[in-house]
């Protein structure tokens, strides 16, 4: 196991995340979709097991330091499917494109804070590859009322790029099958 993948593990068990239990999604979609030497991964709240850890509006029910640990949560599980896509975060080259989404009161302005605790562990996790462009955005609502989402474009490494199929890209493929059908395309 390598130093990010051992400092994955460290920083996952310190907010309560099992590294190796379930990531659970909540629909009809792929946790990570690989396009040739891209993972996108989508949108994770903070949810541990069955619970989200944080919810309702940053700057009104939930205060700045609760939000950034939500915002930890959300890049950690990311990060651990990552990990189970590529094999390895060695395998990792770049992080180019992180999206941050805070549940926001109306007069709440800190959404850059809040993600800089997601932003600041991809780097420690990962080391200068773990820097990206972001946006940060404050919404209105997000899913189970969580008051964080993120999502992350990972760029691997060449020779992580395997043209087998993983789990992930075989589960992509079959809900792509599966929506082709309900579309009445091929």
């Amino acid at each position: 196991m390598s130093g990010a993948d051992n400092r994955l593990r460290e920083h996952a068990r310190a907010l309560g995340l099992d590294p190796d239990g379930e990531i659970k999604r909540g629909g009809n979609y792929v946790p990570v979709l690989r396009d040739e030497g891209l993972l996108y991964v989508s949108g994770q709240v903070p949810r541990v097991g069955d619970v989200v850890q944080v919810t309702g509006s940053a700057g009104a029910e939930v205060e700045l330091e609760q939000a950034r640990h939500a915002a930890r949560i959300c890049v950690l599980r990311a990060l651990i499917l990552v990990q189970r896509e590529a094999g390895s975060l060695d395998a990792v080259q770049a992080v180019p494109r992180m999206t941050v989404f805070v549940r926001s009161a109306s007069d709440f302005t800190r959404q850059s804070e809040v993600a800089d605790a997601a932003s600041d562990l991809a780097v420690a996790v990962l080391g200068p590859r773990g820097v990206h462009t972001r946006t940060s955005v404050g919404v209105a609502q997000l899913p189970k009322g969580a008051t964080v989402e993120l999502d992350l474009v990972v760029r691997l490494r060449a020779a992580a790029s395997p043209s087998a199929p993983t789990a992930a890209t075989a589960a992509s493929t079959t809900a792509a099958a599966a929506a082709a059908e309900i579309r009445g395309t091929p």
